[in-house]
């Protein structure tokens, strides 16, 4: 597996944000992590990307612990993620937010400028941005902020990204361009494993979807296994409308 998460607990003070979660996850597919807020979703990528330390549990990237490696040690070692607030580096344009991934989001190696030139354009072609390459990154929308957010996390060259709500605040037509870049990442040879509360893009884009509830996991499988499991609709829907959705399952298989 490529990645290994057992036992995993997180606590704040007297909160237990995490506990005893356990999931893995295999190399070459796209991973959904849903949840409602306050499920622990983000507390779990911070854990992961070593933001925070776990109280309990052991995380495995490709057979060797990194429990309790420092952010850096895990990025350079194939993990990269997003957040939900798009911070980009303002003082930079466009190319050089990517050039900075590229030159220290890694192992420690040599490369010449037209290397690093060359990659920069790959990254930024990938998401649709390298006609903007000198552009200062204060005046891009929202929608090409996310898709930089994307083409950094690239630049550190991961085996592993985590997206952290990527798709919050795109319009259709962009949530539509995002998963078939998500596809396309896929299909390059990195995995993914995304939080994201729009349904319909998890279940198009994923192939296997892990869920939290109050910290905990509370099922994992295919779309489809997801989609018809009654404690998964129960915690995102509640049980009044749990019922509704039985009903109007029942009805559309009379």
């Amino acid at each position: 597996m490529l990645l290994d998460v057992r036992g995993v607990g997180k606590r704040f003070a007297g909160l237990e944000a995490l506990r005893n979660v356990t999931f893995s996850i295999a190399a070459g597919r796209i991973y959904g992590l849903i949840g409602p807020n306050g499920a622990g979703k983000t507390t779990l990528f911070n854990v992961i990307t070593g933001l925070l330390p776990a109280t309990t549990g052991m995380v495995s990237f490709e057979e060797r612990e990194i429990t309790r490696l420092k952010p850096h040690q895990i990025a350079r070692a194939g993990i990269s993620r997003t957040y939900q607030l798009v911070r980009p580096f303002q003082e930079l344009n466009v190319a050089e937010n990517i050039e900075v991934g590229i030159l220290y989001g890694r192992e420690r190696m040599f490369l010449a400028s037209d290397d690093i030139a060359a990659e920069t354009e790959k990254y930024l072609s990938w998401v649709g941005l390298a006609e903007k390459a000198s552009n200062p990154v204060g005046g891009l929308n929202l929608g090409e902020r996310k898709r930089l957010e994307i083409a950094k996390a690239l630049a550190t060259s991961p085996k592993l990204i985590l997206f952290d709500e990527v798709l919050a605040g795109l319009n259709p037509t962009e949530t539509v361009q995002a998963i078939e870049l998500f596809k396309r990442i896929c299909a390059a040879g990195i995995t993914i494993l995304m939080i994201e509360h729009n349904m319909q893009a998890i279940m198009s884009a994923c192939e296997h979807i892990i869920v939290l509830h109050h910290g905990e996991k509370i099922g994992e499988g295919t779309p489809q296994q997801i989609s018809g499991d009654p404690k998964i609709i129960e915690a995102y829907l509640g049980r009044k409308d749990l019922k509704l959705e039985r009903r109007r399952r029942m009805a559309s298989n009379a």
